[in-house]
């Protein structure tokens, strides 16, 4: 099956409109900084131990004013990172770019990934913790690992909730953070706690083959009934 092409490694995504640093347009020359373009974020991708990478389509929308050319509507670009970007929110000031470290704390785990948006935690503003500080933030969507020996171990695997930061002194930037950096907020369903929930990484696999009883044949293949109970059910 096609490789790079397939679900596995680069996936289509709820859409979401950005400002792309005009630098990562070109090859990070500081000329450029400061200088945003407008874009829709259609696709994600994975490679270990990178962040995100975004598939892009540019707009033209910055050239509205009637006075800048329009070069760039239409124009796409791939595995643009998740620092390049900021959200499409109204904003008062450009955000300074986040360090990598802080905009995705654990790059991504394996080629092999899913997206999903989950309803229930989707209208409500999430708390994400980044740094020392809480800020609220939009969600988009999760990104999923599997097929890796991180992903795969119970005390090392972690997901990516890719969301708008939409207060502080990072408002406006784009993070992807795992289940210890954030809280999902819903007062009509549950109360939002505080503090450090008493958590701790379960190093443990569950696996039912794994018991003892599967050592013996008449308990593997002839578990669902005693052979009383399986008489009774031949009768009728």
């Amino acid at each position: 099956m096609p490789y790079l092409n397939s679900d596995l490694y680069e996936h289509n995504i709820p859409l979401f409109k950005v400002w792309i640093r005009k630098e990562f347009t070109n090859g990070l020359e500081e000329t450029y900084r400061g200088d945003f373009i407008h874009a829709i974020v259609c696709g994600v991708r994975t490679e270990p131990d990178k962040c995100l990478a975004f598939h892009i389509v540019f707009t033209g929308y910055e050239a509205d004013d009637g006075v800048t050319p329009n070069v760039h509507g239409g124009a796409c670009w791939a595995k643009m990172p998740i620092v390049s970007m900021v959200g499409d929110i109204p904003l008062d000031d450009w955000p300074e770019r986040m360090p990598t470290h802080l905009a995705q704390p654990w790059d991504c785990s394996s080629y092999y990934h899913s997206v999903t948006r989950y309803s229930r935690l989707n209208p409500s503003p999430w708390l994400c913790k980044i740094g020392p500080d809480w800020y609220k933030g939009r969600y988009h969507f999760t990104v999923d690992y599997a097929q890796s020996t991180v992903s795969e171990d119970p005390a090392q695997h972690k997901q990516n909730h890719v969301i708008t930061l939409t207060e502080g002194i990072y408002k406006g930037n784009i993070v992807a953070i795992p289940n210890n950096r954030c809280r999902v907020t819903s007062p009509a369903y549950w109360i939002t706690g505080e503090g450090r929930p008493d958590f701790k990484p379960n190093n443990q696999s569950f696996c039912a083959e794994q018991d003892d009883s599967y050592t013996d044949p008449k308990t593997t293949f002839n578990n669902l009934y005693s052979e009383e109970e399986d008489a009774n059910a031949k009768k009728r």
